[in-house]
């Protein structure tokens, strides 16, 4: 199988921007473009091949029709679905506080999986912040009161970002993307959210959108965060592009590049590769790319070089 180009889906979260449009040229209607989902086959959204013999399918039926082992890697056995989703979130309005459940509590509660994410930062106002855990340990019962009594801000820890910050969000970490942020998320395939306060908005309906007050103190783990707000490697000077491992976990490994010529990758056995282009251009084993496209190589593909001066994040499971 051929190397595939997606196309995203978009959602138009009224906390969204214009950035996905303006700086990434996507063509889309929506006036707010919060989130395009680059790799997707959740049935809130899946991707479509763009060319090739696949032409309009979505990814989640080639893949079913030719097999997960084979287009997504023998690591497939591990996951009963496909296992990662990407987005790309432009943030003009501050996100809901938020926290996602463990796979425990989601399959039982749910019926899916739960939600480990990274937010990579591409780029971010000044003095640009996210909340991230809280600034000490609390109890769940201290946790609820907080949002009875509409404290919780003071209890949560709020942390400036820059471009090229990492955040390693372990479902259960109380979290929020704040404005002026746009970020690159890789997550676990789930759509499992729980808001804890969306500081009094209403939604599309004119009602104030829902609340999971309870799930959320159920799953919560109310202590400061355990990671660093950085990349987990050093970058690495390869010659012609720079490498950096961003986060490797037995859910997913996320690397950097930062392209100056080329760069010669390989997917094994193992994993799909999933290219996404965060700036600049070139071509992909000489099919030409631009910010913002993402791309599908299957499993044991072997080798494929990136030509041009780009910067792209490959994730794999």
């Amino acid at each position: 199988m051929d190397i595939l180009k997606l196309n995203p889906v978009f959602k138009d979260y009224l906390w969204g921007g214009t950035k996905l449009k303006t700086d990434f040229g996507f063509d889309c209607d929506y006036d707010k473009v919060a989130e395009g989902w680059m790799l997707s086959c959740h049935k809130d959204g899946k991707n479509t091949i763009d060319g090739g013999e696949f032409d309009g399918k979505s990814l989640d039926d080639v893949i079913n029709e030719a097999g997960s082992i084979k287009v997504v890697g023998t690591r497939a056995a591990d996951f009963p679905y496909f296992p990662i989703l990407i987005k790309l979130i432009d943030a003009k309005d501050n996100l809901s506080i938020q926290v996602h459940p463990n796979n425990e509590y989601a399959q039982r509660v749910e019926g899916e999986f739960g939600k480990t994410e990274i937010w990579y930062v591409l780029d971010a106002a000044e003095d640009a912040q996210l909340i991230y855990g809280f600034k000490e340990k609390i109890s769940s019962e201290e946790f609820a009161k907080a949002i009875e009594n509409n404290t919780l801000t003071d209890v949560l820890n709020s942390v400036k970002v820059k471009k090229g910050d990492l955040l390693f969000i372990e479902a259960g970490t109380v979290h929020a993307i704040c404005k002026g942020i746009l970020v690159a998320e890789i997550q676990q395939n789930s759509n499992t959210t729980y808001r804890v306060y969306d500081y009094g908005r209403v939604g599309a309906d004119g009602k104030p959108r829902e609340l999971h007050i309870k799930k959320a103190v159920d799953v919560s783990v109310t202590e400061p965060p355990k990671y660093d707000i950085k990349p987990m490697g050093e970058p690495v000077d390869k010659g012609s592009y720079i490498e950096t491992l961003l986060t490797e976990c037995d859910l997913f490994t996320v690397h950097h590049y930062d392209v100056k010529e080329s760069a010669t990758l390989f997917a094994d056995e193992k994993s799909f590769n999933h290219i996404l282009v965060v700036d600049g251009n070139g071509e992909l084993n000489g099919r030409v790319f631009k910010k913002g496209d993402s791309f599908f190589v299957p499993a044991n593909y072997g080798e494929y070089t990136i030509n041009g001066k780009c910067e792209i994040i490959i994730s794999k499971i």
